[in-house]
């Protein structure tokens, strides 16, 4: 029988913006066993959206700042919450997400029963209604796919994005990883997460991922389109992470090609438009397209424009010029959030797991605690004599 905290656990994690839904046979809790003692699942349940520091998640939890401090890092250093620092102030730690979060930092950890337990539940996990409303990533198109005449704004090209960060971190692909260990896996690159700033890291303190210089992201942009990975950064114009994704291992992907019209789930301002008087039948097009929205017959490509994300893979090897991006209507071009905290609120705010009300109040409830905290620890610290 699982544990109560579980559940708890569960439905806390069901409530942040990216979801955690309940299946028929608790693959869901198994999952969470794997990941989670009972203890680190239940100081989970007590934190938020919002970053704070160890005494006052001690406060809330009813433990000593020792004790809850040595609990938050460890439960980091597994990727199980996030941590926030800064120089001279204290770090500070807050809820993470399952999906993207929790899940993608247990790269270098998976053992095969995690591995089939994730298989089960990624089909239930992904909410195709959810994600058309408020996807947590988009596509872009690869850089050789783009052409000059064609109107792009900056946050829809790799490369322009690439130029407006400082520091970058690679890392290996979970899905491409948790694919290989239940030997299903392709031999396309391994390493080809990339993290910006405070989101890669984690990676490199933990050890599963190593800082590197924007020409080696920009190489490995070059070999991703190469080995035909689609482009997928967090679906904000200020992006934390792009990852380089293959149609048979990226869960999204995956789940998104088994839909008839992938096109309408994905958030891409682009489409392909094919002109099928210049098409010379090769087949390039085909075999690197993730979603398979090109097929042959008869020599002649043809385009099911349902199934086309808009990635550019088929542009880049088009060696007839029959293949180019076109934008898409406006109206058929899903917003952008400006960041990733907006990226988060609006999809928490369009599953209907949060509202500015209850955001509101739960801001109300950090200040009370923080307030309370400050003041009980204060009261109790032997540097004050008491």
């Amino acid at each position: 029988m699982t544990h109560p905290v579980y559940h708890e656990l569960a439905m806390h994690l069901d409530r942040l913006p990216g979801g955690f839904p309940a299946t028929p046979n608790g693959v869901e809790l198994r999952i969470l066993k794997r990941l989670f003692s009972q203890s680190e699942a239940g100081l989970a349940c007590h934190l938020t959206l919002i970053p704070e520091a160890a005494h006052v998640v001690a406060y809330r939890c009813g433990l000593d700042i020792d004790t809850a401090t040595a609990m938050l890092e460890a439960m980091w250093r597994k990727g199980l919450i996030l941590k926030t620092g800064s120089i001279g102030k204290p770090d500070r730690y807050m809820a993470s997400q399952f999906v993207v979060g929790i899940w993608e930092f247990q790269v270098n950890r998976l053992d095969p029963e995690l591995v089939a337990d994730m298989e089960a539940y990624i089909p239930v996990l992904f909410n195709a209604e959810a994600w058309r409303r408020a996807p947590q990533m988009r596509t872009i198109p690869v850089n050789r796919s783009i052409d000059p005449q064609l109107p792009i704004l900056p946050h829809e090209a790799a490369a322009r994005l690439i130029e407006k960060k400082d520091h970058f971190t690679v890392a290996p692909c979970i899905c491409r990883q948790e694919r290989r260990l239940a030997g299903q896996g392709c031999d396309r690159p391994l390493e080809t997460c990339i993290s910006f700033g405070d989101a890669g890291s984690y990676f490199v303190q933990a050890g599963i991922g190593r800082p590197v210089d924007r020409q080696t992201v920009l190489d490995l942009l070059e070999t991703a389109d190469r080995a035909g990975l689609v482009l997928q950064p967090s679906n904000s114009r200020d992006p934390a992470w792009i990852c380089c994704c293959c149609g048979c291992c990226c869960g999204v992907l995956r789940t998104v090609k088994s839909y008839p019209r992938p096109a309408e789930l994905m958030a891409a301002a682009f489409s392909v438009q094919l002109d099928a008087a210049a098409c010379i039948g090769c087949g390039v097009c085909v075999r690197r397209c993730q979603m398979d929205a090109l097929c042959l017959v008869e020599d002649r490509v043809l385009l099911d424009a349902g199934r086309c994300i808009g990635c550019g893979l088929c542009v880049s090897t088009c060696p007839a010029g029959a293949l180019k991006l076109v934008r898409k209507p406006r109206e058929k071009q899903p917003p952008v959030p400006a960041n990733m905290a907006v990226a988060l609120l609006r999809t928490a705010w369009k599953r209907k797991t949060l509202t500015p009300f209850s955001f509101a109040a739960l801001i109300g409830r950090s200040q009370r605690d923080r307030y309370i905290a400050g003041r009980k620890f204060k009261k109790e610290s032997p540097a004050n004599g008491e």
